[in-house]
């Protein structure tokens, strides 16, 4: 999602620095930027990152009351999506290919993605870290085996994305618009309205 479909870094950064203010660190002030350098990692990292300083327990603790907030907070106030994000996701679903969500974030986050901008209806499953704690890898070819596909491409922008990929044992589509590179020779788009094509290059059909 982040990096792909949107940015929601700085709606991010505002929702958790109102949830680390009401339960008792208003020193905490998380930026953009800090979003920035946790982009890709599991929650469980994220906090191990943001909050060196705390006990593993209140780390993992108040990590869940930022997710909580976030997610209250993003089906209010969205983030910012990539240009012609939803003509191009319609664009895909014309000639028949199913469209999925798999991320690393926190149970609620892709939900809240959905719901704000009432996309519900294109994606036909999702699967998170959130929901099993399982990383990327195994959460990708989880949901490729659930949905009984024979055929799919993963889309992403950092190098975590493709050695997910690579694990689940499906070919990769980078997203170079986004929050980093691919160190492999792999298709990409430098913008999301390039996807159909692309897909059709690697997928056929």
């Amino acid at each position: 999602m982040d990096g792909t479909l949107w940015d929601s870094s700085q709606q991010v950064a505002e929702a958790w620095t109102f949830a680390l203010a009401e339960n008792g660190h208003p020193e905490m002030v998380l930026t953009q930027e800090d979003m920035y350098r946790t982009m890709g990692m599991t929650m469980d990292a994220i906090a191990d990152t943001l909050f060196p300083m705390l006990e593993r327990g209140e780390r993992m603790e108040l990590l869940d009351r930022c997710c909580v907030l976030e997610n209250d907070y993003l089906r209010v106030h969205g983030g910012k999506l990539y240009p012609e994000l939803e003509p191009t996701l319609l664009r895909l679903k014309e000639p028949g290919f199913h469209l999925y969500i798999v991320s690393n974030c926190a149970s609620g986050y892709i939900e809240a993605f959905l719901e704000h901008f009432g996309f519900q209806d294109l994606f036909e499953d999702i699967q998170c870290f959130g929901y099993n704690h399982k990383p990327k890898g195994y959460n990708i070819r989880l949901l490729y085996d659930r949905n009984g596909l024979d055929n799919g491409v993963y889309v992403g922008d950092i190098q975590a994305d493709y050695d997910s990929t690579c694990e689940a044992g499906l070919p990769f589509i980078h997203a170079a618009y986004g929050f980093g590179s691919v160190n492999a020779p792999v298709p990409f788009i430098s913008e999301f309205a390039q996807l159909p094509d692309v897909v059709q290059s690697v997928l056929g059909g």
